[in-house]
C-alpha cells in the first residue's frame, strides 16, 4: 500500500478556510484543532465543568448495555472502564447508519476518531476514549436504505433494502423484516467475486444484519465487528434509555428555546457576512426539536408560546412540552443544530471529527453553545481517501492518466486516444470526401437550378442524402475501430468506474465490503496502519 496526497480544489469555502486559514474564521468556531495548546485548554475547561454534564455513571452504565449487545470486545469494554474514570475525555465521530456500513468515508470517519484519540491521549498523557455517535435518530430513510459495489464484472451495481410502508420514523424506529435482510445479503453474495475472504466477510455480514430487526442494530454490529478490536465505543443517539440522561438537556432547549434562534440567527449573519454560503437552514421560528408522535418525526416550529409541526398535527405550550418530555422522553428528538449541544452535554468531549459539510454547518450553533453555558470542542477534518488497485494504476499508467485526469471527466481524453489509434485516420478523411464532394456538387446543383428551379430544390435534396450516407459509412467505421480496440475501452471504462463511480469521489460511493472482498481484514488493518494526517488533504491508496 502507497499513500500519495492529492489535494481537492472545490468544497466548501468555510470548511477551506476553517482547514488551510483558520484565522480567517476563528470568530466563527473555538479553537484551532492543531495547536497542542489548544487540546490542553479544552480539556481544562472539560475538568473544570463537569456539573454542567450529564452524570458520568449513568452514561457508562447506558455505553455497556448498549455495547454488550451490540459490540461487546473487550477493548470496547476497556475503554468504557476508562470513560469511567473523571479523567478521561472523548474523540467523537458519528454518521447515519447505512446498508452494510454505508459509503467508504464512514470507515474513514471511524479511523479518524481512532487515530485522534490515540493521538490526543498521548498529548495530553491522559486517556482519550473514540466513541461514534450513530445518528439514529435521522428520519431520511431513502438517504440510507442503499449501497453500491463493484461487482464481478468490474461494474456499478446498487443494493437496496425494501421495507413496507409506514409513517416517517427515526432510522432505528423503522422495522426491517428478515426476509428484506435476507434478500439483501443474497444479492451481495451474488454481486462479489469469489474470493478467499468471501466466506469470512459474508459470515459477520449475515450475522449482523439476519441478527437486527432495524438498520441501526445492523450497522453497530458490522461496526462492532470492524473495529471492536480497536475500543471503538458505539453510541445510538434514538435509543429511549440514553433519552432519559438526555432529559435535562432537552428541558433547556425547550426553556431558552427563544435565545438559542437568536444565537443562531447571529451566529448566520456573520456567517453570511464573511461571504460564506450557510450549510443549514436557520428559519425564524424553527425550534430546532422534533417531536414523536404516533411514529412518525415531526418538526417543532414556535408560534408566540406554543410548539408545533407546520401541519399543526400536533400543538403544545411550553409547560406542556416540559411535561411531557419529564415523562416521555423517548418522544424528543434532535436537529442538526441542537445536536452538537447535546453530544457535548452528554459526553466530555474533546474534539469531534466532521467532514467538510459538517465542519461548515458547525458554524452555526457556534454562539449557541456559550448560551448553554458550554463550549465548542475542537474540530478535527475526517480523512479523505480513494483507493487504486493494482491492475486499475497499470492501466492508468499506461494511458497516460492521473487521477485529476478521471476526476475531470475522461470523454476528451478517451477521444483523443482513441483518434491516435486510428492509423487509417478515418474521421480526417471522410470529412475530407465530404469537403470534397460538396464543393464539386454545389456548383452543378447552382446551374441546374438555372435551367429549372425545382432542380436547386431537388439537387439539395440529393446532397443531403448522399452526406447522410457517407456520414453514416463513417460511423460504421468508426463503430468497427472502436470494437477493434473494445478491450482497452473497457479498461478506460473500468477506471473511470472505480475512481469516479456516478461523478463522484469513490469514497462518497462504493461500500467497504467489495475491498474486505479482495483484500481481507488485513486491508483495514493497512489502512489503521496510515499515518493520521487532519490536513483535510485528500489522499490516493494505491494497493
Amino acid at each position: 500500500m502507497n499513500v500519495v496526497p492529492e489535494p481537492l480544489p472545490g468544497g466548501s469555502a468555510l470548511a477551506s478556510d476553517y482547514i488551510h486559514q483558520f484565522e480567517n474564521v476563528e470568530h466563527l468556531y473555538g479553537g484551532d484543532f492543531r495547536n497542542r495548546e489548544n487540546r490542553v485548554k479544552r480539556a481544562e475547561w472539560l475538568d473544570g465543568t463537569a456539573s454542567l454534564r450529564a452524570n458520568r455513571t449513568g452514561v457508562v452504565s447506558y455505553l455497556r448495555s448498549y455495547n454488550g449487545a451490540h459490540n461487546a470486545h473487550e477493548e470496547v469494554m476497556r475503554s468504557i472502564d476508562l470513560l469511567e474514570q473523571p479523567e478521561t475525555l472523548v474523540v467523537t465521530g458519528g454518521q447515519q447508519s447505512g446498508l452494510f456500513t454505508g459509503p467508504l468515508f464512514v470507515i474513514y470517519k471511524a479511523i479518524t476518531t481512532i487515530q485522534a484519540a490515540r493521538e490526543a491521549a498521548a498529548q495530553l498523557g491522559r486517556p482519550v476514549v473514540p466513541l461514534f455517535w450513530i445518528a439514529g435518530e435521522d428520519h431520511d430513510w431513502d438517504e440510507v436504505n442503499h449501497t453500491y459495489v463493484l461487482n464481478r464484472t468490474g461494474e456499478i451495481s446498487r443494493i437496496k433494502l425494501d421495507i413496507g410502508e409506514g409513517p416517517r420514523s427515526s432510522v432505528s424506529e423503522i422495522k426491517v423484516e428478515a426476509e428484506s435482510w435476507l434478500q439483501a445479503t443474497l444479492q451481495l453474495d451474488g454481486l462479489l467475486q469469489d474470493s478467499e475472504f468471501k466466506p469470512q466477510v459474508m459470515e459477520f455480514v449475515t450475522a449482523a444484519s439476519l441478527g437486527s430487526d432495524n438498520m441501526t442494530t445492523a450497522f453497530a454490529k458490522l461496526m462492532g465487528s470492524l473495529f471492536g478490536q480497536y475500543g471503538l465505543i458505539l453510541l445510538d443517539s434514538a435509543d429511549p434509555a440514553l433519552r432519559r440522561l438526555e432529559a435535562p438537556m432537552f428541558a433547556a432547549i425547550i426553556e431558552r428555546n427563544d435565545e438559542l434562534e437568536a444565537a443562531y440567527t447571529a451566529a448566520a449573519d456573520r456567517i453570511a457576512a464573511g461571504g460564506y454560503v450557510l450549510q443549514a437552514d436557520v428559519t425564524p421560528g424553527n425550534a430546532n426539536l422534533f417531536y414523536i408522535h404516533e411514529g412518525a418525526r415531526l418538526l417543532l416550529h414556535k408560534e408566540g408560546d406554543r410548539f408545533a409541526d407546520r401541519k399543526l398535527v400536533v400543538s403544545f405550550s411550553r409547560t406542556e412540552l416540559l411535561e411531557l418530555l419529564e415523562s416521555h422522553p423517548e418522544r424528543f428528538s434532535n436537529n442538526v443544530l441542537t445536536r452538537p449541544l447535546m453530544q457535548d452535554y452528554v459526553l466530555p468531549v474533546l474534539a469531534t471529527v466532521l467532514g467538510q459539510g459538517e465542519i461548515a454547518y458547525w458554524a452555526i450553533p457556534q454562539q449557541a453553545f456559550g448560551v448553554m453555558g458550554g463550549q465548542m470542542p475542537l474540530i478535527i477534518p475526517r480523512m479523505s481517501f480513494t483507493v487504486i488497485e493494482g491492475t486499475l494504476h497499470k492501466h492508468m499508467d499506461k494511458y497516460g492518466l492521473s487521477f485529476t485526469d478521471v476526476r475531470l471527466g475522461l470523454d476528451d481524453k478517451r477521444k483523443e486516444w482513441l483518434t491516435a489509434q486510428d492509423e487509417l485516420k478515418i474521421e480526417e478523411r471522410f470529412e475530407q470526401t465530404k469537403a470534397a464532394f460538396t464543393a464539386m456538387y454545389e456548383p452543378l446543383i447552382e446551374q441546374l437550378g438555372a435551367i429549372q428551379a425545382g432542380l436547386l430544390k431537388l439537387g439539395n435534396n440529393n446532397k443531403d442524402k448522399i452526406i447522410d450516407q457517407i456520414s453514416f459509412l463513417q460511423g460504421k467505421a468508426l463503430d468497427a475501430m472502436e470494437k477493434q480496440n473494445e478491450a482497452a475501452l473497457r479498461q478506460w471504462e473500468r477506471i473511470e468506474l472505480s475512481v469516479m463511480p456516478l461523478g463522484k469521489l469513490q469514497e462518497r460511493v462504493y461500500n467497504m465490503m467489495y475491498y474486505l472482498n479482495r483484500y481481507g481484514l488485513g486491508w483495514l488493518e493497512e489502512l489503521m496502519a496510515v499515518p493520521a494526517d487532519y490536513s483535510g488533504t485528500h489522499r490516493i491508496i494505491y494497493m
